[in-house]
Formats: C-alpha cells, sequence, structure tokens
C-alpha cells in the first residue's frame, strides 16, 4: 500500500491543544454526579488486560492513554496503532482473542474509564479498518489518485472519526467549514450562478484556500473550471459517466487551466470499483465512516494478580 501517515510519525502530534477536554467531556457525560460502583470496589490497586476480540485495525490508542490518565491509570501497549488485530488467525490460548494492552491503576479508575475508552476504540478502529480495505481494494484495481472521507461525521466525535480515516490510509478531507471552501448546489442556487459563487468565496478565502465546486454535469464542471476552481466535484455521476466526463474534461483544459476532479455521491465498498479512473483525482466516500461495523473490544480484571483469588480469566 502507499505510504500513510503513520509511517512519517506519531498521529498523536496532529491533536490540537484542546483535544484532552474533549476526553474529559466524554467522562463527564458517562459520571455527571456520583459513582456507585466506584464506592463498591474503593481505590485498591488492580491489572485489567484490553482484548481484541474480532478481526481490525487497532486505531485511537492516544484517546484511550488520556481516558486512563484522567482516571488515574496506566497504559501500556502490546501492539502498535494501525496494526491488524483479532480475527483467526488469534486463534488459540486465548480462544481468538488478542492481548492488545494491560492497564494498571486503581479499580475505580479502571472502571471509571472502561466504557468510554471501549466505545471509542470500537468506533476509531472500525472506521480505520474498512478505510484500509477500501484504499487497498482500489490500489489493487489500479487507482492512483486519492481515497478521501467526508465531513459527513458525528457531531462531538469528528476528531475521533477523522483520526481513524488517517490510521486506515484514506484521506481525512476538510476538517470543516473553514478548512476548505467547498460550493455545494444549495450555496449555487442561492448565489446565482457558478461563476458569482467563485468569484465571492476566491475574494473572502484569499490565495491560501481552495475552492472545491459541486457540478451535476460536465457543462457546469466546465463553467467552474473557467471561473477559477481549485477543485472540481462530480456528484452522483454513474461511473461511466465519470470516466467519459473526466477525459473530456483534462483534455479540453490540457494546458490552460490546473484543477483536480473529485467524484463523490453514492460510493461504497460495493461500487466504487466502478469510478476506477485515474483521469479522476480524488474519490471521496462517507461509506468508510458512516455505518461501518465496529471493532470489538473487551476489558478485564486480571484476577490472577489480585492475591488469593485464583486464576486469571477473562472473557
Amino acid at each position: 500500500m502507499d505510504s500513510i501517515p503513520l509511517d512519517h510519525g506519531s498521529l498523536e502530534h496532529l491533536l490540537p491543544p484542546s483535544w484532552k477536554t474533549q476526553v474529559t467531556a466524554w467522562l463527564a457525560e458517562d459520571t455527571p454526579s456520583f459513582d456507585y460502583g466506584g464506592f463498591v470496589v474503593g481505590d485498591a490497586p488492580r491489572q485489567a488486560i484490553l482484548w481484541g476480540k474480532s478481526a481490525g485495525i487497532l486505531a485511537g490508542v492516544p484517546f484511550v492513554n488520556e481516558v486512563f490518565a484522567q482516571c488515574g491509570c496506566a497504559v501500556e501497549w502490546h501492539a502498535d496503532e494501525g496494526s491488524h488485530v483479532g480475527g483467526p488467525r488469534n486463534v488459540g490460548a486465548h480462544g481468538g482473542k488478542t492481548r492488545l494492552a494491560t492497564v494498571t491503576g486503581p479499580a475505580r479508575g479502571l472502571l471509571l474509564g472502561e466504557r468510554v475508552a471501549l466505545n471509542l476504540l470500537a468506533r476509531c478502529s472500525g472506521i480505520a479498518s474498512v478505510s484500509r480495505r477500501l484504499v487497498v481494494n482500489l490500489r489493487s484495481a489500479g487507482y492512483r489518485g486519492v481515497v478521501a472521507g467526508t465531513r459527513k461525521t458525528t457531531p462531538g466525535f469528528r476528531l475521533v472519526e477523522k483520526y481513524g480515516m488517517l490510521v486506515g490510509g484514506a484521506d481525512a478531507h476538510r476538517f470543516d467549514l473553514s478548512s476548505m471552501i467547498m460550493l455545494k448546489d444549495n450555496h449555487i442556487w442561492s448565489r446565482g450562478s457558478i461563476t458569482d459563487a467563485v468569484r465571492a468565496a476566491k475574494s473572502a478565502g484569499g490565495f491560501s484556500l481552495k475552492v472545491e465546486v459541486e457540478v451535476q454535469s460536465e457543462e457546469e464542471a466546465d463553467e467552474a473550471i473557467a471561473a477559477g476552481a481549485d477543485v472540481v466535484m462530480l456528484d452522483n455521476f454513474t461511473g461511466e459517466g465519470v470516466k467519459v466526463a473526466a477525459r473530456s474534461l483534462k483534455e479540453k483544459w490540457a494546458g490552460k487551466k490546473q484543477f483536480l476532479l473529485e467524484v463523490s455521491g453514492g460510493l461504497t465498498m460495493d461500487n466504487v470499483e466502478q469510478y476506477v479512473c485515474n483521469d479522476v483525482d480524488i474519490l471521496s466516500t462517507s461509506s468508510i465512516h458512516q455505518g461501518v461495523p465496529h471493532v470489538d473490544f473487551s476489558l478485564k480484571i486480571d484476577v490472577g494478580n489480585i492475591e488469593g483469588e485464583g486464576p486469571t480469566v477473562s472473557s
């Protein structure tokens, strides 16, 4: 597979200074007042094992570390972020589960962080897994362009979902409305024309922001390119329609205007290969982060490390 961000450094270094406050908010949502279960178990030192129970790509390590850090616990990882975990290859002594990490700290802290950590890890790893599979499939089909997600993310959880796309090797696309100027059909209809909308966008965005225009036909694409759009999105075209329009546009504007062609709208794991065409620079789809299956994890107290309690058990 192509070089991905994980090949060049730690993705934790991408996270903004405010990201740890999101973890605090997640913990506050889960324990808004008294921690009754925490009262039951107290603060005796305990050790727990994080198990991977289904196949997938491990993603979300910094978030898990911070959840447990805020609960007074420490995590020792036995697998690298971005690695394959779980599945048939691990059937054996642990019944197909993968021992991914050891978490130590007060019993109350382990159980305070357990569900928040597992939920975000399952979601982030699910996105990374589907992203990786789509990228690999498209490379195998001969596509050399960018495979990207979209902005159709869960409110309040965008950081984790975009992070999962990057771990999986997909492009995260624009992060928010301030990252790039995308003029969709409603913008165009409200402004009156593609040309006028692009000019207005460039007057505000200046030289540092790209302008992307969503179009429904080759004629609209021509207008967007002539107006100075940096990226033109062919939206909801058929696979054959994409190939015809993309080739025509690239030949027509060769040596005259520089632009990127993106294809989006209804692309899924099942149909995306119909759109493989190297006149297209970007294939974007929300199918790598909306409705994806989660990777299954569990956290179990290691009973064997509790004096007088008998053998280690996990489930």
